[in-house]
């Protein structure tokens, strides 16, 4: 059987448009999981829209909508933009889903029974923004919300809590134990501060509401969103309704998400799974944020870019690629249009799109298109072979940029290689004929094998450079295994086409 390999980024708010910020999430997440389908992985890639927001209701009913309606409306919007992206995910879970309610009522049931929930009152500052309840050490010097900068509100009132101090030793003995359970390091850190401080038991409902998933021993009473947010990783993989693909993909391996949210999915999440018996996922990643002018991105703040404007006037796929290749996993990255257009020309445009085009242009003018055989190993297929190695444990590792950097490395060696043998002087030597056949199929390999590792990055870019090279199967049906080993064949034709990367003025 293959190896599974089971990802899920957070899913969404559906109060305002998807931006550059949350896009960067789905854009990177679809990149590890295509790597991992090409690295010979059965995958299962979840997104979705977490629906039972507060905000979600007002801002539903700010334009008089049924909100189940509002949320069909923004799925739509939301799946469209994803689609935009050539983010590919496997499933689309939502919170107003009968699947998910289903298994939240399974899961709380569960706890419930083995006595880790209780009713008690709650009384503390809770932001409706956030939709979360804060300490007072927790808001800032002047008693404001840490991420919205707005008062919270002094809420008290009789709710059903998850005992969630008792998971204290629980967690920090398994964080010892499972050093890839929280990365990067400095996010294990802060969680490891956070449940050595100690830890209160947690509300997880919310009274006289009836928008949200129904405790189900309690018809009164709703579940705390986050609570109920956090079950659709195991309600995108069939908890309650599907044994046979639950049992095949659970534990998740990578919960890929922001860092502003690692608490409720490092200290929280597992612990709502140790109460339930449900084993711990194998990777909880919390990524950087997307910067402009050294601000975050976000809705609230006003102040991020329209997604569909971007996509329309920079594409979908360069964007892709300068997010993969410019921010470290893990790290905050800056957007800024003029280095974006300055990575692409330099890159994409006067690197791997000048190599292709002088290639096929040489096989075309010297050969009539044909590739013949190498009887040469020289220093580009050294390159080439020390390429994938390198790319394919740098990836393995969630190193997506370093990975990419070293992809190129074919590219530079690329370009050299056309410099120092002059392919234009060979062709005048009779003498020169065979190492002229054996440059030039060496070339349209090691392009081969770039456009096989830069496909998950830009899945649509590639393909058209693919079929450019004369290969016809589906850059998605290839497995890194053989890269090495299906080198060009003899006889092989390119074809010509224009250029995939034009310059951006």
């Amino acid at each position: 059987m293959k190896k599974t390999f089971y990802i899920t980024t957070a899913i969404d708010y559906v109060n305002g448009v998807p931006h550059l910020g949350t896009a960067y999430e789905k854009i990177t997440a679809d990149i590890i999981n295509r790597f991992k389908k090409l690295a010979g992985y059965d995958t299962h890639f979840l997104m979705g829209n977490d629906e039972h927001s507060q905000n979600v209701f007002k801002k539903a009913q700010e334009l008089n909508m049924d909100p189940v309606k509002y949320c069909d409306m923004m799925e739509e919007k939301f799946t469209s933009a994803w689609g935009r992206l050539n983010v590919k995910f496997d499933d689309f879970i939502r919170t107003t889903a009968p699947r998910h309610k289903k298994t939240v009522s399974a899961f709380l049931q569960k706890i419930y029974d083995n006595g880790d929930i209780f009713k008690g009152y709650y009384e503390g500052f809770y932001c409706v923004s956030c939709e979360r309840f804060y300490t007072e050490k927790e808001l800032d010097e002047n008693k404001n919300c840490p991420v919205h900068n707005t008062k919270p509100e002094w809420i008290k009132e009789e709710n059903w809590f998850f005992r969630l101090s008792k998971y204290r030793d629980p967690l920090l003995e398994h964080i010892e134990k499972n050093p890839r359970f929280i990365r990067p390091e400095i996010r294990k850190n802060e969680i490891v501060n956070v449940l050595k401080e100690g830890l209160d038991d947690l509300s997880i409902s919310r009274a006289g509401s009836t928008w949200g998933v129904q405790i189900p021993w309690d018809e009164n009473s709703v579940t705390y969103v986050w609570f109920d947010a956090l079950i659709n990783y195991l309600s995108g993989i069939g908890y309650a309704n599907d044994t046979e693909m639950y049992e095949k993909f659970w534990p998740a391996n990578i919960h890929y998400i922001g860092k502003d949210i690692t608490r409720f999915h490092c200290i929280y999440w597992p612990a709502m799974l140790m109460a339930a018996g449900v084993d711990l996922p194998e990777t909880i990643f919390g990524h950087g944020f997307i910067m402009q002018s050294g601000a975050k991105l976000s809705k609230s703040s006003g102040n991020a870019m329209d997604l569909s404007t971007m996509i329309d006037e920079l594409g979908a796929e360069p964007l892709r690629f300068y997010l993969a290749s410019e921010v470290t996993l893990g790290q905050d990255g800056d957007f800024s249009v003029e280095r974006f257009k300055e990575v692409y020309n330099s890159q994409l445009a006067n690197d791997y799109g000048n190599l292709l085009n002088r290639t096929l242009t040489m096989v075309d003018k010297y050969h009539g298109r044909v590739v013949y055989k190498s009887s040469l190993e020289d220093e580009l297929t050294k390159t080439v072979t020390e390429a994938v190695k390198k790319y394919y444990e740098l990836f393995e590792d969630l190193r997506m940029k370093e990975a990419i950097q070293e992809a190129f490395r074919i590219i530079t060696e690329g370009n050299l290689y056309i410099d120092n043998n002059k392919p234009w002087e060979l062709a005048k030597d009779e003498s020169s004929k065979e190492k002229l056949e054996s440059v030039l199929h060496n070339l349209v390999d090691a392009l081969r094998v770039f456009t096989i590792l830069l496909y998950p990055v830009m899945p649509e870019k590639t393909s058209e450079a693919w079929r450019q090279l004369g290969f016809h199967n589906e850059l998605d049906t290839i497995l890194y295994e053989k890269i090495l080993e299906d080198k060009t064949p003899e006889g092989h034709t390119t074809e010509k086409g224009s250029p995939v990367f034009p310059r951006m003025e």
